[in-house]
């Protein structure tokens, strides 16, 4: 049985071609040797697995390579490469800070710098995880670094620039290592996969390289355990179930319920995510960058900024067709104010839940359904009206099976009211001129001008007559009648202003003392949300004044500042709300309590104990009998 090697040591990259993501900085680097500028030290700093030290391994071999290729590449057969590659070399070095960070271990290097290479032009020192050295070691290395022998190279990695001493950077080439994009690990993957036999999709690549966030070595982590687990055969779901990671699925379907304002399925979807053992948070995070994905597949010419599979990018595209672009701003808006808020909540799944619920009143198909829910039929007292009776219960002009009369006609609109009132009422009769008799007379609002010809209602007998008509005859009535109701709607405008100046005379003079008070606490609990302005609405006194048609409250605060203030930001906004809620058009006035009103409350422990003695003189002859003193 030949030893297992795993993926992330067997297809470490040899070669500056075969680095995955780094490009640039492997092309300054080939540059470097090719014109002869070498530092004497460099840091290559970035995220974990991103090929720093594999970029320092192939670096070192090629400055010392004794048969090059022309961009600089290691040929792997000279003794330089060969002892490398043999752990043998006597010119590469390599130096754990990790586990060797103290002044000691800084001091054997030093000596070590003092030895010349037996093999190549260069002593090349890496310094993996440099970060870690102490402060003293690295005082110790800076004249080192800073003034090293010609032939010294020194090579420092770390993921943690930050903790790296300003005066150690100031000596070194700094090269910033990128993280590797989704596309590139799918790709070195996809390589590999071919190479060991192994058969699997797209979207499992994806998911291990999502997985991976960024990190190559890490990938390939993933890429045996999961070929550990399926086997050859690498299936999709197979790889979400050993790598723990939510199916895309559950974001699409309750984007769905989102749109459609299914609720009940959103709750039970995220019931059964947590059933299956997947972390809350992670789990609005996810459904976060779903909603950012479709808002990117929504706008033309972002494809570049999808890192998935080209069957996904379709589906996303198609539900993104679907969202309304408010929908999704206000989602999102939604999904990040819940992870915010998620580790601060005493309740975190009714937390998210409340967030999925807001999430299917976005789109307006909640309230919709709510909306039709709560009409209800009207009920069968008030269908079953008896023949010759309306619903209301009054008398019916008409027998049943006939045409409503006038007085049951809707009145024309107020746009179309002049057209109306200036029309022929013979042009509507088929050429012939309507009688009084059967035209309704408009409700008497006001004194009639005196050439006005105002047709006198019907009678009795005309209504019985009316009833005994022929079909035609009464038609061309109710077309008349139309016309006269279009000329009650306008008298019916005029006189408006004058009943709603009645009824807010009337509504105000109703307005007693303690209705006013009430009504004044409904506003105190109205700005509860504004404690500052409820607190100074609740405890401040009210002095009512004026007459029944022009009331007007003022209300008296503790101080001038809180009187300035809300005179000049609320007392508008409170003046609305309490006429609203008094129905009248009351005012509102603010002013200062006087000092000689305002009762006093001890505060200090000796201005409580004169008004404990105030109050009780047991305890007065208590402390003269004792001789206390309470200053």
């Amino acid at each position: 049985m030949t030893q297992y090697i795993v993926s992330a040591r067997k297809y470490r990259p040899e070669t500056f071609e075969t680095l995955i993501g780094q490009d640039n900085i492997a092309q300054t680097l080939k540059n470097s040797i090719i014109r002869g500028q070498l530092a004497h030290a460099y840091l290559f700093c970035g995220p974990r697995g991103v090929g720093k030290t594999t970029t320092a391994r192939i670096f070192a071999k090629a400055i010392n390579c004794s048969n090059p290729s022309p961009d600089m590449e290691p040929c792997g057969e000279c003794e330089s490469c060969r002892s490398f590659a043999e752990g043998r070399s006597y010119c590469i070095h390599e130096l754990d800070a990790a586990s060797n960070n103290g002044v000691d271990d800084i001091k054997a290097l030093m000596d070590q710098v003092r030895i010349p290479p037996q093999v190549g032009k260069y002593s090349v020192y890496i310094i993996d995880e440099v970060h870690m050295l102490s402060q003293a070691a690295f005082n110790a290395f800076l004249k080192t670094l800073e003034e090293p022998p010609g032939y010294a190279i020194f090579i420092l990695a770390t993921t943690e620039k930050h903790k790296i001493l300003p005066t150690i950077l100031s000596r070194c080439q700094t090269y910033d290592f990128n993280r590797i994009t989704v596309d590139n690990i799918v790709r070195q993957l996809k390589d590999i996969a071919q190479k060991e036999n192994v058969s699997i999709d797209d979207e499992s690549l994806h998911v291990i390289a999502n997985k991976a966030d960024g990190a190559m070595r890490d990938a390939l982590t993933i890429f045996d355990q999961t070929v550990a687990f399926c086997g050859a055969e690498v299936h999709y779901k197979d790889v979400l179930k050993n790598l723990n990671v939510l199916d895309y699925e559950y974001s699409f379907s309750l984007v769905d319920d989102f749109l459609t304002g299914s609720y009940q399925k959103a709750l039970l979807t995220f019931d059964e995510i947590l059933t299956k053992g997947f972390n809350a948070l992670h789990f609005v995070s996810a459904l976060s960058t779903h909603l950012r994905d479709l808002l990117v597949s929504k706008g033309g010419g972002m494809e570049s900024l999808l890192e998935l599979p080209d069957s996904l990018k379709k589906r996303y595209a198609e539900q993104a067709g679907r969202c309304p672009l408010k929908f999704l701003y206000d989602a999102l808006a939604v999904t990040t104010a819940c992870e915010t808020g998620y580790k601060g909540s005493l309740n975190p799944r009714l937390h998210i839940e409340f967030a999925l619920m807001r999430l299917c009143t976005l789109s307006g198909a909640l309230a919709g359904q709510m909306a039709s829910a709560s009409v209800q039929q009207p009920a069968a007292a008030d269908i079953r009206t008896q023949p010759g009776q309306t619903a209301a219960g009054q008398p019916s002009r008409t027998s049943p099976g006939q045409p409503a009369g006038p007085a049951e006609l809707p009145s024309a609109s107020p746009a179309k009211q002049t057209d109306t009132v200036s029309s022929d009422p013979a042009e509507h009769t088929e050429g012939k001129a309507v009688a009084p008799a059967d035209m309704a007379k408009p409700e008497n609002t006001g004194p009639a001008a005196p050439d006005s010809k105002t047709p006198e209602p019907p009678s009795a007998d005309e209504d019985t007559t009316r009833a005994e008509q022929p079909l035609h005859r009464r038609t061309r009535a109710s077309r008349a009648g139309t016309t006269v109701l279009s000329v009650k709607s306008m008298t019916e405008e005029e006189s408006q202003k004058k009943i709603v100046a009645q009824e807010s005379v009337s509504s105000m003079a109703e307005l007693d003392e303690d209705t006013l008070h009430a009504k004044w606490q409904e506003l105190s609990e109205l700005y509860s949300k504004k404690p500052r302005l409820a607190n100074a609405i609740s405890s401040a006194s009210l002095e009512i004044t004026g007459d029944a048609g022009e009331k007007k409250v003022v209300f008296k605060v503790f101080n001038t500042a809180q009187r300035d203030w809300i005179a000049e930001k609320c007392l508008r906004d409170m003046e609305g709300n309490f006429q609203k809620l008094t129905g009248s058009s009351i005012r509102l006035e603010v002013d200062v309590i006087e000092d000689s009103k305002i009762e006093k409350v001890p505060y200090m422990p000796s201005e409580k104990a004169d008004f404990l003695i105030q109050k009780n003189d047991e305890v007065k002859t208590l402390v003269q009998d004792l001789g206390l003193d309470l200053r």
